[in-house]
């Protein structure tokens, strides 16, 4: 997410300026005009932040080199020469690649987090001691300005909003609520747990799936080429001396010609409409709609839609009061369950309802059509017994056992499913290779 400078004036002529975040041009021309309007300002100029290369020495000391970002030369040159520097180069990188930063190196940002929160360290302490010991530059680049926008008492949400491209959306989002909810430690402890499960889940599911993906790849090319290549070769001879062939050979010799005859045409149906899917499904409605058929795939479905769930009750268990509004606690819980269908329903149906009609939780919940019977039990007991909060721990700590079970019968029935598509293409390249041995040396003998 990239950083930009605004420069303008308001309604009384006054200069004003301010910082905006934006992932690309048309965001932030978005983000600059919904700005504009609400605090009537016009805005005159804008100015990208870049990163800077500087070669400086102090006094007889040898030169030392570095990298800083701003806005612009002038500010990098009164920096440094403010804090003393004789400056012999100060110039823009031509090249300004960001190294990516792993899943695996926000995994274990977050868990030593929580692991020195639950020592007690103070939060500054632990942001310090982790931006000198992290080798991904770019992690350890973020975690400095975190570290430094906190000390500058910005909020959390303004503080890590802005690196979620970095952190991922869920760990962002969690993050967030971790320096806002006042329980730190909970919250980083659970994000940490969660992003771990999630790691080795993804790992097995790779590891597990490589080689039959590869094969499957593989099988569905060789088809491919046996069908618009080498078996018009082979047939060719016979439909030239109008020789009568089994039923399957025809049907295989007329989908040959219509793949050699549409190529073209057929790419361009799978990739055009394959385009238009990726951009809807990008946008708000079309993310909501393609989590709501997500969640409802044989298998994978449920495994996503409990793992949502799980999420959900690990907020609601970290951030939920007994006494007080919880409102906005349902609400960020949601927001972070990574199911914009589930999100979607929580905020349009138990919010409101909560609200407006003063109903429990639990009937609530149940009107969106999305939590499962047992988990509308346990927090209908929850509720019952005035421990919503521990019945949401409850509920999270089952359905992660549950995940965890079914994870290695998601991957063996993946692997199935992969096997028999397989199985099933090399018997009909088979069956269709016997055909041709068997039709062309009769039609060679009658000649």
């Amino acid at each position: 997410m990239q950083e930009y400078r605004y420069i303008g004036l308001n309604l009384e002529g006054r200069p004003v300026q301010g910082s905006l975040f934006a992932d690309s041009r048309w965001d932030l021309k978005k983000k600059l005009a919904e700005f504009s309007r609400t605090n009537k300002i016009s805005i005159t100029q804008m100015q990208k932040k870049y990163c800077y290369v500087y070669k400086v020495r102090k006094g007889m000391e040898p030169p030392i080199t570095g990298e800083q970002r701003a806005f612009s030369q002038a500010e990098v040159q009164r920096a440094l020469h403010n804090m003393g520097y004789q400056i012999l180069y100060v110039r823009r990188k031509l090249f300004d690649f960001r190294q990516r930063v792993p899943v695996q190196d926000v995994v274990i940002f977050i868990r030593l987090s929580a692991d020195m929160l639950k020592e007690k360290f103070p939060y500054d302490e632990v942001l310090q001691l982790l931006s000198n010991d992290t080798e991904n530059k770019t992690l350890r680049e973020t975690i400095r300005e975190v570290h430094k926008d906190l000390k500058a008492g910005k909020e959390g949400f303004q503080v890590y909003g802005r690196h979620g491209n970095v952190f991922g959306k869920f760990a962002t989002q969690m993050l967030c609520i971790a320096t806002t909810s006042g329980h730190m430690e909970e919250v980083f402890l659970s994000t940490a747990k969660y992003l771990e499960r999630d790691l080795e889940f993804k790992k097995s599911l790779r590891s597990a799936l490589f080689m039959p993906m590869i094969v499957f790849i593989a099988i569905i090319l060789t088809f491919a080429f046996y069908l618009m290549y080498i078996f018009p070769k082979t047939t060719g001879l016979l439909t030239k001396y109008n020789i009568k062939v089994p039923p399957m050979m025809h049907t295989s010799m007329v989908v040959s010609d219509f793949l050699v005859a549409n190529a073209l045409w057929l790419g361009l149906g799978v990739v055009i409409p394959s385009a238009i899917a990726l951009y809807y499904f990008r946008t708000p409605k079309g993310r909501v709609k393609f989590h709501k058929f997500m969640i409802k795939l044989p298998m994978i479905g449920s495994l996503l839609h409990k793992s949502s769930i799980e999420i959900f009750s690990r907020i609601l268990n970290a951030l939920y009061s007994g006494s007080g509004d919880n409102i906005n606690v349902i609400k960020t819980a949601a927001e972070a369950c990574r199911n914009s269908y589930i999100e979607k329903q929580v905020k349009d149906i138990v919010l409101p309802t909560m609200l407006r009609e003063g109903k429990s939780l639990t009937d609530c919940l149940s009107r969106t059509g999305v939590f499962p019977p047992n988990a509308l039990n346990r927090f209908r007991t929850g509720e019952e017994s005035g421990t919503v909060k521990e019945s949401a721990k409850q509920l999270a700590d089952y359905y992660e056992r549950e995940v965890n079970y079914k994870m290695t019968r998601v991957i063996d029935w993946v692997n199935l499913n992969i096997a028999l598509v397989v199985t099933v293409l090399i018997i009909i390249i088979t069956l269709i290779s016997s055909e041709v041995g068997f039709v062309s040396p009769q039609s060679m003998s009658g000649k």
